[in-house]
Order: structure tokens, then C-alpha cells, then sequence
């Protein structure tokens, strides 16, 4: 009997420690896994963004018949109403799996096109995330192609904040963890996917704030200024963080400094590349929101960088 309980005890404890072990293999921390195989395969993510391209370059690449593919993730009704040459329209959800299903990935360029640029910005970083580097969105949008098809742009260019801006700067976070996914993957490949269909599900809605928003509850948010350190010191939001572009957001900078129980609010210029920024970030599991036009629907006047002008506008033709 003695004998008989003291082999049970060993069976039970053998089965303890290989549960254990197994579990200690096959659990990995997946923002973890995720960051390192996105920094190891082609470049850091973020180094890339952004990806645009000017409507004269499209336009000419339809003269030449270049190797190039439009997809335009507006509305049917105003896809209708007129788009260019070419172009097939898309729903911004269904991207990623149309882009697939019609190897994409062999075509020398494709372009995605919105109304002001920063739906198809979003588009294009989750789309370069899932390592598709031939994915350019067009600056400006439809806004830059055809005087009809411009009102964006001109209609939320503001100075509404420009005396709300500061010059004073703001520390950035300690260093903290990375957010917690639960995808349920273990292969780094897998996780990327999981959460880049995850994300597209969600849609832009959840990925981008206005800035109305940000600077009626400041505290709500950690504002992330994408700018250089230059352009940070002629002015900026209120308690907002510089990060600089192609160089501050990745594991062994201050990636880590981006709060997990806080919303991240990234503005730039005009909101196309935070669109890009916002993309990844969320693939990251970040609560992480693009600010909507900018800051040129902040203080349009006096801003230094890229800001909207009726220059802009062409006169390229649209196809119904």
C-alpha cells in the first residue's frame, strides 16, 4: 500500500512538471514576438512610413500604362459619381484580403485612394505591416485630383487652436511593457495576422479622434507629437510628447515609453502619416488614435511643414 500511494505521488508530480514545462515552451508574450519579428524582417515598420504618392506621379503612370494598380476605398455612391481611370473600388475593411486574393503583391505599385488621404494612410501602414512594401496611399487623396472631388481639404483646414498651443515641452513616460495580446498564436507570422484582420475589422472609425476631441479632455490622452525637435519647438498641443518620424518608435528607443492603459493620440501635419503610425501601433494591441487633419485643422495660418493648398488641386480627368 506504502509503495502503491508513493507511485501515485511520483505520477502526480511528474505530471505537474511536464504541464509545467510544456506550458513554459509554448507561452510567449506576443507584443514581444510581434515587435521583434516586425523590427527583423525588412526594417523597423515605422522607418518606412510614410508611403505616399503624388497624384502627378499616378497621373503620369496612367499615360504610360505603368505597372500600377488604383484601388479607391471611398463610398460606391461617390466612386460612381467619378474616380480614376482604372480604378476598382473597394471597401477600406475588405482591402487586405482583395489585395491577397488578386496577388497584388506582383504589381509594381499599388495606391490606395480616399477623400483627404488618412482613411487609405491607415490602410497603407496596416498593409506594410503585413510586409506588402509596394503599397503607396495618394497625398492629399481625391482632394488633389479634380476640383470635384476636393471639398475635404479646403472644408477642415482651421485655426481653431492656434493660440491653445505651447511651446513648453513634456518628458517622455518611463519605460514600461508592452501591451497584452491575446490572439492565441505562438508563431510570430500567425500573431501578425490575427491582429491585422483584427484591426481592419475595427475600422478607421476606432483608429482616428478629431481634435476638438483631444483638446477638450487633455488629460485623456497621451499625445504624441510626430514632428522633428524643431518643429515641436515652434509650438505644440498642450502636454504633448515629441517623437521624431523614422527613428523613435521602436523597441530599443522609446517605443516602450508608450503607455498600455492610456489612449495615444498621434498627430503630424496633415493626419496622414499618424495614419500610418496610429495602424501600427494598434497591430501592437496600443490604444492608439490618429488626430484627424492635423495640424492643419489646428493652427493652419502660422504651421510650419506640409499644409493644404488650393495648388494642390488638379485637373486630372474622372471616369464614370
Amino acid at each position: 500500500m506504502k509503495n502503491s500511494k508513493i507511485l501515485m505521488l511520483s505520477i502526480a508530480f511528474a505530471f505537474l512538471f511536464f504541464a509545467c514545462s510544456e506550458d513554459e515552451v509554448t507561452s510567449v508574450i506576443e507584443a514581444e514576438v510581434l515587435v521583434e519579428y516586425l523590427e527583423t524582417t525588412g526594417g523597423t515598420v515605422v522607418n518606412t512610413f510614410p508611403q505616399m504618392i503624388k497624384s502627378t506621379d499616378v497621373n503620369t503612370a496612367i499615360i504610360t500604362s505603368a505597372d500600377q494598380y488604383i484601388i479607391d476605398i471611398r463610398s460606391a455612391a461617390d466612386y460612381d459619381a467619378g474616380h480614376i481611370e482604372g480604378a476598382v473600388n473597394v471597401a477600406s475593411g475588405e482591402v487586405l484580403a482583395y489585395y491577397e486574393t488578386n496577388n497584388l503583391q506582383d504589381k509594381e505599385t499599388v495606391v490606395l485612394v480616399c477623400y483627404s488621404g488618412q482613411t487609405a494612410g491607415w490602410v497603407s501602414g496596416l498593409l506594410h505591416t503585413m510586409g506588402y512594401n509596394n503599397v503607396k496611399d495618394l497625398k492629399w487623396a481625391m482632394c488633389s485630383w479634380n476640383e470635384a472631388t476636393s471639398a475635404s481639404w479646403p472644408g477642415n483646414i482651421s485655426n481653431a487652436y492656434a493660440t491653445a498651443l505651447v511651446t513648453e515641452s513634456t518628458a517622455k513616460a518611463e519605460v514600461g511593457n508592452f501591451p497584452k495580446l491575446n490572439t492565441g498564436e505562438t508563431d510570430a507570422e500567425d500573431i501578425l495576422r490575427a491582429r491585422v484582420e483584427a484591426i481592419f475589422a475595427e475600422g478607421f472609425g476606432e483608429a482616428a479622434v478629431q481634435s476638438s476631441a483631444v483638446f477638450e479632455s487633455l488629460d485623456n490622452y497621451y499625445i504624441v507629437n510626430y514632428w522633428s525637435e524643431a518643429d515641436y519647438s515652434w509650438n505644440h498641443i498642450p502636454g504633448a510628447i515629441q517623437y521624431t518620424p523614422a527613428a523613435s518608435l521602436t523597441s530599443n528607443t522609446f517605443l516602450k515609453t508608450l503607455p498600455t492603459d492610456k489612449t495615444i493620440a498621434v498627430y503630424c501635419y496633415t493626419g496622414q502619416t499618424s495614419a500610418h503610425v496610429a495602424a501600427y501601433l494598434r497591430v501592437l494591441g496600443y490604444d492608439a488614435k490618429t488626430v484627424k487633419f492635423g495640424v492643419n485643422g489646428m493652427s493652419y495660418d502660422a504651421m510650419p511643414g506640409t499644409k493644404w493648398a488650393d495648388t494642390e488641386i488638379h485637373d486630372y480627368e474622372l471616369v464614370q
